[in-house]
């Protein structure tokens, strides 16, 4: 009797000792959980977030030693297969739908606003030439640009006001916005389409001579050398004087 409760003693220890072990396997290592806090904090922040944020200020509001960076590439790879993904746009981070899923989502989408050719033209020229005046925007479409033709891309939030060319005149320059690449969900301005793209694309024509050369996109922050701030001039009541619709034609 005695051998047999012996046996039994061992062989609860045994168990014991199993549990032990796998209770210890199953937890999570301290270095583990910080990551896991820091990931669902980082998670937060980019799905509070009303607008896309930059990685500059997720790293300000996330703890001094978090890794933002590899953060943000598990985040992208967590959500990759999911309804909805992590996305990067004009260098900064959102989430968003899946693109293949667009379809079944028609009746919760906002409407379309059609642009007039006049307006998609000018937004080309603006996105391949800035920083570009009023008066090279015609030169390269050939016709007047019209007043209310600016006012529509200003409005969409995808043209702004850079600043002043420093030539006869001082004509006020034009570039693209973050809202533009978001829009049109490109990383930077140097994601839109180059001549092969476009030609492959039938927006261009075959013909086109050999020499023919596209402009290198640039979205500038800063002041081109030859630009000069405009900020002292709005309150100016003849600011505004070369966007007279006199004699324009679109």
């Amino acid at each position: 009797m005695s051998n047999t409760s012996n046996r039994v003693d061992q062989a609860n220890a045994a168990i014991e000792k199993d549990v032990v072990r796998l209770s210890d396997r199953l937890k999570t290592p301290p270095e583990a959980e910080a990551i896991d806090k820091d990931l669902r904090l980082l998670e937060a922040l980019l799905f509070a977030a009303m607008e896309p944020i930059d990685t500059q200020t997720l790293r300000e509001r996330m703890p001094e030693d978090a890794d933002v960076g590899a953060l943000l590439a598990r985040l992208t790879r967590d959500y990759a297969g999911r309804g909805v993904n992590l996305v990067r746009v004009a260098d900064k981070w959102r989430f968003q739908t899946a693109p293949d899923l667009e379809q079944s989502l028609t009746d919760v989408k906002e409407a379309p606003r059609k642009l007039s050719n006049a307006a998609l033209e000018t937004l080309a020229i603006i996105a391949y030439h800035q920083p570009v005046t009023r008066a090279e925007i015609e030169d390269v479409r050939g016709v007047a640009v019209s007043k209310g033709t600016i006012d529509v891309l200003m409005e969409l939030s995808w043209v702004r006001l850079r600043g002043r060319r420093r030539t006869p005149g001082r004509p006020v320059t034009y570039g693209t916005t973050d809202g533009f690449l978001a829009h049109f969900n490109l990383e930077t301005i140097a994601d839109l389409p180059g001549r092969d793209d476009l030609k492959a694309a039938g927006l261009l024509d075959p013909r086109l001579p050999k020499d023919f050369e596209m402009p290198e996109p640039m979205m500038m922050d800063e002041l081109a050398n030859d630009e000069d701030p405009m900020e002292m001039e709005t309150e100016d009541p003849n600011f505004f004087e070369d966007f007279l619709d006199e004699g324009e034609t679109d």
